[in-house]
């Protein structure tokens, strides 16, 4: 009986750390903030790979237009993380896993001004 339950526990979390695993490509929307109250609409698109509770890989508008994950970290189903594309302030983002997409907020500062963005995406390839 009680091997079965050792056996059990362990299904168990390999089946929670399996589900975990945000490594992959995803897509979806980048709704912006701007800060003079606008609202823009853009596309999203990151690349992670995850190892254990760090995240690298890259992120941005486009697959052709990506820039490198710094700081990545996983706790879990969150995500937090930066990017820097050129000539343009640090955007940290915070990131959800719910129901199979990622959700959630992207933040940068310049010259005093805040913009901030909401996310929605979803994995497209493994």
């Amino acid at each position: 009986m009680k091997s079965l339950a050792v056996v059990s526990l362990v299904l168990l979390l390999t089946t929670t750390f399996a589900a975990s695993d945000l490594s992959g490509k995803w897509s979806g929307s980048f709704l912006q903030t701007l800060p003079d109250g606008q609202k823009k609409d853009s596309p999203a698109f990151m690349d992670l790979k995850q190892s254990g509770t760090e995240i690298t890989g890259t992120a941005g508008p486009s697959q052709s237009q990506q820039w490198e994950i710094r700081k990545g970290k996983v706790a879990g189903e969150k995500i937090t993380f930066e990017i820097q594309g050129d000539d343009q302030p640090v955007i940290s983002f915070e990131l959800t896993l719910v129901d199979g997409h990622l959700k959630g907020e992207a933040r940068a500062e310049r010259d005093g001004k805040t913009m901030s963005a909401m996310l929605d995406l979803q994995r497209t390839a493994k």
